[in-house]
Protein backbone atom coordinates (compact mmCIF):
# COMPACT_ATOMS: atom_id res chain seq x y z
CA UNK A 1 0.00 0.00 0.00
CA UNK A 2 1.23 3.51 -0.69
CA UNK A 3 1.93 6.09 1.71
CA UNK A 4 -0.77 7.33 3.73
CA UNK A 5 -1.88 11.29 3.99
CA UNK A 6 -4.12 13.80 5.32
CA UNK A 7 -7.48 14.25 3.54
CA UNK A 8 -7.94 17.76 1.94
CA UNK A 9 -11.09 19.04 0.75
CA UNK A 10 -9.36 19.97 -2.85
CA UNK A 11 -7.92 16.16 -2.85
CA UNK A 12 -11.44 15.23 -4.20
CA UNK A 13 -12.38 15.94 -7.30
CA UNK A 14 -9.02 13.82 -7.70
CA UNK A 15 -10.41 11.40 -6.00
CA UNK A 16 -13.49 11.31 -7.63
CA UNK A 17 -11.80 10.86 -10.50
CA UNK A 18 -10.17 7.59 -9.31
CA UNK A 19 -12.89 6.25 -7.97
CA UNK A 20 -14.44 6.80 -11.50
CA UNK A 21 -12.01 4.77 -13.65
CA UNK A 22 -11.47 2.01 -10.99
CA UNK A 23 -15.45 1.54 -10.78
CA UNK A 24 -15.93 2.06 -14.97
CA UNK A 25 -13.00 -0.86 -15.16
CA UNK A 26 -15.09 -3.01 -12.75
CA UNK A 27 -17.41 -3.39 -15.14
CA UNK A 28 -20.27 -2.05 -13.16
CA UNK A 29 -23.60 -2.44 -15.28
CA UNK A 30 -22.72 -6.23 -15.50
CA UNK A 31 -22.55 -6.24 -11.78
CA UNK A 32 -25.69 -4.08 -11.62
CA UNK A 33 -27.63 -5.68 -13.79
CA UNK A 34 -27.07 -9.27 -11.95
CA UNK A 35 -28.13 -7.90 -9.07
CA UNK A 36 -30.93 -6.17 -10.63
CA UNK A 37 -32.06 -10.07 -11.93
CA UNK A 38 -31.70 -11.33 -8.07
CA UNK A 39 -32.96 -7.93 -6.75
CA UNK A 40 -37.17 -9.40 -8.88
CA UNK A 41 -36.07 -12.91 -7.71
CA UNK A 42 -35.82 -11.86 -4.28
CA UNK A 43 -37.90 -9.02 -3.97
CA UNK A 44 -41.68 -11.27 -3.16
CA UNK A 45 -39.63 -12.90 -0.45
CA UNK A 46 -38.03 -9.80 0.77
CA UNK A 47 -40.97 -7.53 1.18
CA UNK A 48 -43.10 -10.65 3.18
CA UNK A 49 -40.03 -11.41 5.11
CA UNK A 50 -39.48 -7.56 6.15
CA UNK A 51 -43.58 -7.35 6.50
CA UNK A 52 -43.93 -10.15 8.96
CA UNK A 53 -40.48 -8.79 11.37
CA UNK A 54 -41.96 -5.41 11.12
CA UNK A 55 -45.51 -6.15 10.96
CA UNK A 56 -45.32 -8.46 14.16
CA UNK A 57 -44.10 -5.09 16.05
CA UNK A 58 -46.57 -2.09 14.19
CA UNK A 59 -48.85 -3.96 12.18
CA UNK A 60 -48.59 -5.75 9.40
CA UNK A 61 -51.44 -3.46 6.95
CA UNK A 62 -49.98 -0.16 8.31
CA UNK A 63 -46.27 -1.41 7.24
CA UNK A 64 -47.60 -2.85 3.67
CA UNK A 65 -49.30 0.62 3.16
CA UNK A 66 -45.98 2.56 4.03
CA UNK A 67 -43.84 0.23 2.07
CA UNK A 68 -46.37 0.51 -0.89
CA UNK A 69 -46.62 4.07 -0.60
CA UNK A 70 -42.76 4.31 -0.79
CA UNK A 71 -42.55 2.11 -3.82
CA UNK A 72 -44.81 4.38 -5.09
CA UNK A 73 -42.86 7.48 -4.60
CA UNK A 74 -39.92 5.99 -6.13
CA UNK A 75 -41.21 3.99 -9.38
CA UNK A 76 -44.35 4.62 -9.70
CA UNK A 77 -47.91 3.31 -9.04
CA UNK A 78 -47.88 0.61 -11.54
CA UNK A 79 -44.71 -0.91 -10.07
CA UNK A 80 -46.27 -0.97 -6.54
CA UNK A 81 -49.59 -2.39 -7.62
CA UNK A 82 -47.37 -5.37 -9.25
CA UNK A 83 -45.33 -5.46 -5.97
CA UNK A 84 -48.78 -5.70 -4.21
CA UNK A 85 -50.15 -8.75 -6.19
CA UNK A 86 -46.61 -10.55 -5.64
CA UNK A 87 -46.95 -10.20 -2.17
CA UNK A 88 -50.68 -10.92 -2.16
CA UNK A 89 -50.02 -14.22 -4.55
CA UNK A 90 -47.55 -15.85 -2.15
CA UNK A 91 -48.63 -14.89 1.40
CA UNK A 92 -52.74 -15.72 0.03
CA UNK A 93 -51.88 -19.07 -0.14
CA UNK A 94 -53.73 -22.42 1.78
CA UNK A 95 -50.89 -24.79 1.92
CA UNK A 96 -50.01 -28.27 3.84
CA UNK A 97 -47.34 -27.90 6.68
CA UNK A 98 -44.71 -29.72 4.74
CA UNK A 99 -45.41 -27.37 2.19
CA UNK A 100 -45.23 -24.53 4.40
CA UNK A 101 -41.80 -25.17 5.29
CA UNK A 102 -40.70 -25.62 1.73
CA UNK A 103 -42.17 -22.17 1.46
CA UNK A 104 -40.71 -20.68 4.81
CA UNK A 105 -36.96 -22.19 2.83
CA UNK A 106 -37.52 -21.24 -0.37
CA UNK A 107 -38.65 -17.59 1.29
CA UNK A 108 -35.14 -17.58 3.37
CA UNK A 109 -33.16 -18.54 -0.12
CA UNK A 110 -34.92 -16.11 -2.42
CA UNK A 111 -34.33 -13.12 -0.29
CA UNK A 112 -30.98 -13.54 0.78
CA UNK A 113 -30.15 -13.89 -3.01
CA UNK A 114 -29.63 -9.62 -3.76
CA UNK A 115 -27.39 -9.80 -0.37
CA UNK A 116 -25.08 -12.50 -1.73
CA UNK A 117 -24.72 -10.97 -5.21
CA UNK A 118 -23.53 -7.38 -3.10
CA UNK A 119 -21.18 -9.33 -0.71
CA UNK A 120 -19.70 -11.01 -4.22
CA UNK A 121 -19.20 -7.39 -6.17
CA UNK A 122 -17.85 -6.37 -2.80
CA UNK A 123 -15.39 -8.78 -1.91
CA UNK A 124 -14.00 -8.61 -5.69
CA UNK A 125 -13.54 -4.56 -4.45
CA UNK A 126 -11.37 -5.00 -1.39
CA UNK A 127 -10.16 -7.85 -3.09
CA UNK A 128 -10.91 -10.33 -0.79
CA UNK A 129 -11.83 -14.09 -0.37
CA UNK A 130 -14.46 -15.63 1.42
CA UNK A 131 -13.40 -16.95 4.84
CA UNK A 132 -14.50 -20.65 4.66
CA UNK A 133 -12.18 -22.71 1.88
CA UNK A 134 -15.54 -24.93 1.45
CA UNK A 135 -17.66 -23.93 -1.22
CA UNK A 136 -20.58 -25.11 0.17
CA UNK A 137 -20.20 -23.88 3.56
CA UNK A 138 -18.81 -20.37 2.10
CA UNK A 139 -22.35 -20.13 0.49
CA UNK A 140 -24.40 -21.28 3.36
CA UNK A 141 -22.40 -18.71 5.41
CA UNK A 142 -22.83 -16.09 2.99
CA UNK A 143 -26.51 -16.69 2.96
CA UNK A 144 -27.02 -16.36 6.76
CA UNK A 145 -25.23 -13.36 6.66
CA UNK A 146 -27.21 -11.86 3.71
CA UNK A 147 -29.98 -12.69 6.21
CA UNK A 148 -28.99 -11.07 8.89
CA UNK A 149 -28.83 -8.20 6.61
CA UNK A 150 -32.50 -8.55 6.11
CA UNK A 151 -33.07 -8.34 10.01
CA UNK A 152 -31.28 -5.26 10.11
CA UNK A 153 -33.24 -3.36 7.48
CA UNK A 154 -36.17 -4.87 9.05
CA UNK A 155 -34.71 -3.02 12.41
CA UNK A 156 -33.95 0.18 10.69
CA UNK A 157 -37.56 -0.07 8.79
CA UNK A 158 -39.06 -0.29 11.99
CA UNK A 159 -37.12 2.59 14.34
CA UNK A 160 -37.79 4.91 10.82
CA UNK A 161 -41.62 4.21 11.26
CA UNK A 162 -41.59 5.22 15.09
CA UNK A 163 -39.72 8.10 14.28
CA UNK A 164 -41.91 9.21 11.53
CA UNK A 165 -44.73 8.66 14.04
CA UNK A 166 -43.87 9.68 17.02
CA UNK A 167 -43.33 13.36 14.96
CA UNK A 168 -47.06 13.17 13.55
CA UNK A 169 -48.55 12.52 16.58
CA UNK A 170 -46.05 15.63 18.17
CA UNK A 171 -46.92 18.25 15.04
CA UNK A 172 -50.76 16.80 16.02
CA UNK A 173 -50.89 17.90 19.80
CA UNK A 174 -48.66 21.25 18.86
CA UNK A 175 -50.89 22.02 16.18
CA UNK A 176 -52.94 23.61 18.73
CA UNK A 177 -50.48 26.04 19.72
CA UNK A 178 -47.94 26.42 17.49
CA UNK A 179 -47.87 28.91 14.69
CA UNK A 180 -47.61 26.89 11.17
CA UNK A 181 -44.07 27.74 10.38
CA UNK A 182 -42.79 25.18 13.05
CA UNK A 183 -44.05 22.16 11.73
CA UNK A 184 -41.42 22.92 8.36
CA UNK A 185 -39.12 21.94 11.07
CA UNK A 186 -40.58 18.74 12.06
CA UNK A 187 -40.12 18.02 8.28
CA UNK A 188 -36.68 18.82 8.57
CA UNK A 189 -36.56 16.49 11.31
CA UNK A 190 -38.36 13.84 9.54
CA UNK A 191 -36.22 13.67 6.46
CA UNK A 192 -33.09 13.80 8.34
CA UNK A 193 -34.28 10.84 10.12
CA UNK A 194 -34.68 8.81 6.51
CA UNK A 195 -31.58 9.94 5.44
CA UNK A 196 -30.08 8.78 8.62
CA UNK A 197 -31.65 5.18 8.10
CA UNK A 198 -30.64 5.11 4.37
CA UNK A 199 -26.53 6.41 6.15
CA UNK A 200 -26.55 3.46 8.63
CA UNK A 201 -27.82 1.32 6.09
CA UNK A 202 -24.84 1.73 3.53
CA UNK A 203 -22.05 2.20 6.00
CA UNK A 204 -23.41 -1.49 7.73
CA UNK A 205 -23.29 -2.80 3.91
CA UNK A 206 -20.25 -1.69 3.62
CA UNK A 207 -18.22 -2.77 6.70
CA UNK A 208 -19.81 -6.12 7.25
CA UNK A 209 -21.07 -7.53 3.92
CA UNK A 210 -17.25 -8.35 2.75
CA UNK A 211 -16.02 -11.27 3.73
CA UNK A 212 -13.01 -9.02 5.67
CA UNK A 213 -14.49 -6.34 8.14
CA UNK A 214 -13.75 -3.24 7.21
CA UNK A 215 -12.99 -0.36 9.69
CA UNK A 216 -15.38 2.27 10.75
CA UNK A 217 -12.85 5.16 9.66
CA UNK A 218 -13.31 3.85 6.33
CA UNK A 219 -17.04 3.21 5.45
CA UNK A 220 -18.15 6.40 7.20
CA UNK A 221 -16.91 8.98 4.31
CA UNK A 222 -18.06 6.55 1.73
CA UNK A 223 -21.48 5.65 3.18
CA UNK A 224 -21.69 9.75 3.66
CA UNK A 225 -20.80 10.26 -0.16
CA UNK A 226 -22.88 7.24 -1.10
CA UNK A 227 -25.83 8.34 0.47
CA UNK A 228 -25.94 11.50 -0.94
CA UNK A 229 -25.94 10.15 -4.68
CA UNK A 230 -28.26 7.89 -3.69
CA UNK A 231 -30.89 11.02 -2.76
CA UNK A 232 -30.20 12.93 -5.77
CA UNK A 233 -30.72 9.98 -7.96
CA UNK A 234 -33.40 8.89 -5.92
CA UNK A 235 -35.84 12.23 -6.84
CA UNK A 236 -34.10 12.16 -10.48
CA UNK A 237 -35.32 8.88 -11.27
CA UNK A 238 -38.66 9.50 -9.55
CA UNK A 239 -39.19 12.41 -11.74
CA UNK A 240 -38.08 10.82 -14.77
CA UNK A 241 -40.58 7.91 -13.81
CA UNK A 242 -43.18 10.25 -13.04
CA UNK A 243 -43.37 12.58 -15.79
CA UNK A 244 -41.49 9.84 -18.75
CA UNK A 245 -43.20 6.19 -17.93
CA UNK A 246 -40.56 4.60 -19.42
CA UNK A 247 -42.33 1.41 -18.70
CA UNK A 248 -45.16 1.98 -20.84
CA UNK A 249 -42.85 1.01 -23.70
CA UNK A 250 -42.87 -2.56 -22.35
CA UNK A 251 -46.92 -3.43 -21.44
CA UNK A 252 -47.12 -5.87 -19.35
CA UNK A 253 -43.73 -6.04 -17.85
CA UNK A 254 -43.36 -2.71 -17.99
CA UNK A 255 -43.47 -3.08 -13.89
CA UNK A 256 -41.15 -5.25 -13.88
CA UNK A 257 -38.57 -3.44 -16.29
CA UNK A 258 -39.02 -0.10 -14.09
CA UNK A 259 -38.23 -2.20 -10.93
CA UNK A 260 -35.08 -3.29 -12.54
CA UNK A 261 -33.57 -0.22 -13.74
CA UNK A 262 -34.20 1.34 -10.69
CA UNK A 263 -32.52 -1.23 -8.55
CA UNK A 264 -29.96 -1.62 -11.13
CA UNK A 265 -29.17 2.14 -10.79
CA UNK A 266 -29.10 1.69 -6.86
CA UNK A 267 -26.72 -0.94 -7.21
CA UNK A 268 -24.55 1.60 -9.80
CA UNK A 269 -24.62 3.68 -6.70
CA UNK A 270 -23.44 1.45 -4.12
CA UNK A 271 -20.67 -0.17 -6.46
CA UNK A 272 -19.28 3.83 -6.92
CA UNK A 273 -19.21 4.25 -2.95
CA UNK A 274 -17.69 1.39 -2.30
CA UNK A 275 -14.73 2.10 -5.00
CA UNK A 276 -14.84 5.64 -3.11
CA UNK A 277 -14.40 4.08 0.18
CA UNK A 278 -11.69 1.46 -1.28
CA UNK A 279 -10.00 4.74 -2.91
CA UNK A 280 -10.34 7.08 -0.04
CA UNK A 281 -8.94 3.69 2.94
CA UNK A 282 -5.72 3.08 -0.23
CA UNK A 283 -4.84 6.48 0.41
CA UNK A 284 -6.17 8.38 3.88
CA UNK A 285 -6.24 5.53 6.30
CA UNK A 286 -3.51 3.36 7.70
CA UNK A 287 -3.01 -0.14 7.22
CA UNK A 288 -5.85 -1.20 9.90
CA UNK A 289 -8.37 -0.60 7.31
CA UNK A 290 -9.27 -4.06 7.31
CA UNK A 291 -10.10 -5.64 10.32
Amino acid sequence: MSTTQKFKIQHLPRLLLDTGKAWFEGEPFQRSAIVAYYAVLSLPALVIIILKIVGSVWGEDIVRGELLSEISSAIGSDAADAIRTMIENQSGEKTSVFATIIGIGTLLYGSTGVFFQLQSALDKIWEQEPSYQNDVVATVMSRVKSFGFILILGFLMLISFIMTSLLSTFSKQLNTFLPENMFDYLFVVDFLVSVAFIYVLFATMFKYLPSSKISWKSVRVGAGLTTLLFLIGKYLLALYFNKMEPGSTYGAAGSIILIMLWVSYSSLILLYGAYFTKQYADKYIKNDYIS
